[in-house]
């Protein structure tokens, strides 16, 4: 029984799709790069590598924890949720907030290590990714939301640094918040059908036929605001091998094509695939950064 349980709760934090924490802690890396060449750093601290990398697993787990909580009578309606812990009745919404708070408060407890600045942002962070679960209801394009809960890395990444969060981390978060918008509404276009029938409002819905258009442009979007903020003037981010970015960033507008070539026919299969490789994307890009810095 107790191994059933241990079990059931690996299943409510995602324990074996780990790109649901992959997708926030690549942005988050790439901006511990980014602040810590500012202040004249070869490489962040293991110390910060550690608590952002282990602190984005927690975080992520801990909102899977909430959003199934908050989603229990909308979940039990959709294929592809329908089996889930809490949405089957295998584990109860009080235990799954009760994991939820655990995973959050471990987090919360690697914060502490940091400084004071990144301690403060830390509340904005948890009261966003609170937050998302219930925007379902209510905003048109909710994953506008989840673009700053996931991108929320950066600032607090800055702060953990420099004990500040300078213009460019704020810039950076923009440009991020439209590369989750363009993952998050091809993941929505899997549960279209279904969301309509329950009343679920998501941007897969609200762009319509605009759909694939709109996510090429966030897409695109995302490329050029990063490209701009680390190679162009505004920031003086001086990076020792260029080459080394313009080729990640090769690489990325050629996987951008490929999830164009995934998505374009709308199937569901096609669009889960796309959601699910984009954390190679965000890797492609933390690679640039890291590799030219």
């Amino acid at each position: 029984m107790a191994v059933e349980k241990i079990r059931l709760y690996l299943d409510l934090i995602r324990w074996n799709r780990p790109v649901g924490w992959l997708l926030p802690l690549w942005p988050s890396l790439a901006a511990l790069w980014i602040a810590s060449a500012q202040t004249n750093q070869t490489l962040p601290s293991l110390h910060l590598l550690v608590v952002f990398t282990l602190g984005t697993f927690l975080m992520r787990s801990a909102g899977c924890c909430v959003n199934d909580a908050a989603d229990k009578d909308f979940d039990a309606h959709v294929k592809r949720t329908a089996n889930r812990a809490v949405a089957s009745g295998k584990l109860s919404q009080k235990e799954a907030v009760a994991a939820g708070s655990v995973l959050a408060l471990l987090a919360f407890l690697l914060v502490l290590t940091t400084n004071v600045t990144t301690i403060a942002w830390s509340f904005a962070a948890l009261a966003i990714a609170i937050a998302y679960p219930f925007a379902k209801r209510f905003i048109a394009m909710p994953q506008a939301l989840l673009g700053v809960a996931f991108s929320f890395g950066i600032p607090m990444a800055f702060a953990a640094v420099q004990g500040r969060v300078p213009p460019l981390a704020w810039c950076l978060l923009l440009g991020n918040l439209f590369w989750v918008l363009a993952y998050d509404t091809e993941y929505a276009m899997v549960d279209r059908d279904d969301d309509l029938k329950i009343g679920m409002k998501t941007s897969a819905i609200t762009l319509g036929r605009f759909d694939v258009a709109a996510i090429m442009a966030f897409y695109v979007i995302y490329l050029l605001v990063w490209n701009h903020l680390i190679t162009g003037r505004p920031y003086q981010i001086r990076l020792a091998s260029p080459m080394l970015w313009y080729a990640a960033l090769v690489i990325a507008c050629g996987q951008v094509l490929w999830h164009f070539l995934l998505i374009r026919s709308r199937s569901r299969e096609g669009c889960f695939k796309s959601f699910r490789v984009n954390h190679w994307l965000g890797f492609t890009l933390f690679a640039g950064v890291a590799l030219a810095l």
